[in-house]
């Protein structure tokens, strides 16, 4: 199997680092509104990753994080009125629905930020004490000119990496700060604000600290695979890279970073500050989940596209097509229908960093297949079998009653 790895801008050849099992890290939802279909792009994505993996005989230890502790949380908790973890436990529940009824092999480990102090705050001690981190007013900050390779994984321009921060939730005109581009990972507390105990006093962690912190203490101190949104690679996943081969002294943090392109609706990136955002949940009173895996996996996981209403619509003759097929009955002829060329084509494409596109044509060939055979003295209990074994790659649902 080839991966395409950000860090090194190329497809490489992949296999967990002892042989036997994958280490996933993937950066989850921050629980403060509902989730849409952006967000199943790119958890279904390494869902499927998931499965391959699985299905090649590795074993995967998936740790996928809840950030229930962050600026968009306190700040959505205060404007309704609501206790941050209430708002949080509210939230994620939504988003554990809605990927249920999408099929989704649950992650082994689904830890929550705020349950991680004690290792953020290690975390932060330890680099304030080897000169990558300092203090300012209670606020502790990273000290990116401490680190020769910071920005290495996003390639940006400095004052790209500037306005990406402003953009994205930062503060470059902090005037505590050695440097624009120093990053918070412990905020002193504001009145109102939830707090926990600290060394510098009063405060909670920073954004990117949490998964530094969460993927070393599940996985340890280098990972297989680290993946998430496009829009997570800068400041996000640059600055957990800064924090975590610092405070480990091992490197890599992470031996193939995965980003899923952006989906878009009506022109613009689907999100929540935008506001145009198209819910699973709403899709999935008109469409089959079957169909909208489709039509999600129909498009590959790194290429940027544009959500259309009647996309789903497009595959639901597809997932009527696939649940004929693993229930038609076998008249048990003599026209057998292979399944050694689907498989042989099925596992090629996954096997090209995950080329579900391709996977989808291979499902509808296959059923295709076997469903004109049912009809013309055909023979397919075999290859039945493994259409089932096939679509469950992609977690499709057809096999089910």
């Amino acid at each position: 199997m080839k991966l395409y790895d950000t860090l090194s801008a190329e497809k490489r050849d992949f296999e967990p680092t002892d042989g036997k099992t994958v280490k996933m890290y993937v950066c989850g939802v921050t629980p403060y509104d509902v989730g849409h279909i952006g967000h199943c792009m790119t958890y279904l994505t390494f869902d499927v990753l998931n499965r391959y993996c699985q299905y090649l005989g590795w074993r995967v230890k998936y740790v996928q994080n809840v950030t229930d502790i962050d600026d968009d949380i306190v700040r959505k908790a205060g404007e309704v009125g609501s206790e941050w973890d209430q708002l949080g436990d509210r939230y994620t529940r939504h988003f554990v629905e809605d990927l249920s009824a999408l099929n989704v092999l649950w992650p082994q480990v689904f830890p929550r930020a705020s349950e991680e102090i004690d290792m953020i705050i290690d975390i932060n001690e330890k680099l304030i004490a080897e000169g990558y981190a300092y203090e300012a007013d209670g606020n502790v900050y990273f000290r990116v000119a401490a680190d020769e390779d910071y920005g290495a994984l996003g390639k940006y321009t400095n004052q790209q990496m500037v306005d990406f921060s402003r953009e994205r939730g930062a503060d470059p005109d902090d005037p505590r700060k050695e440097n624009p581009l120093d990053f918070i990972m412990w905020q002193a507390w504001q009145p109102g604000e939830p707090f926990w105990e600290s060394p510098w006093g009063r405060g909670r962690p920073g954004w990117h600290i949490e998964c530094t912190a969460m993927s070393m203490r599940y996985l340890g101190e280098t990972i297989d695979i680290h993946g998430g949104g496009s829009d997570l690679i800068y400041p996000h996943h640059e600055c957990e890279i800064a924090q975590a081969q610092h405070f480990s002294g091992s490197e890599p943090f992470t031996r193939f970073w995965m980003h899923i392109g952006m989906v878009e609706y009506q022109g613009e990136k689907m999100s929540k500050s935008l506001g145009n955002l198209v819910l699973a949940r709403d899709v999935l009173h008109y469409h089959t989940p079957d169909a909208l895996r489709l039509y999600l996996h129909s498009h590959h996981y790194r290429t940027p596209w544009e959500y259309i209403d009647g996309g789903p619509a497009l595959y639901e003759g597809l997932a009527s097509l696939l649940k004929e097929a693993v229930h038609v009955s076998n008249p048990g002829g003599d026209n057998a229908v292979d399944p050694a060329p689907y498989t042989e084509r099925m596992r090629a494409a996954l096997d090209d960093d995950l080329n579900t596109p391709d996977a989808v044509v291979v499902l509808e060939d296959m059923a295709t297949a076997i469903v004109r055979a049912s009809g013309n003295n055909g023979e397919f209990t075999e290859a039945q079998e493994e259409l089932r074994t096939l679509a469950r790659l992609l977690g499709v649902m057809a096999w089910r009653g």
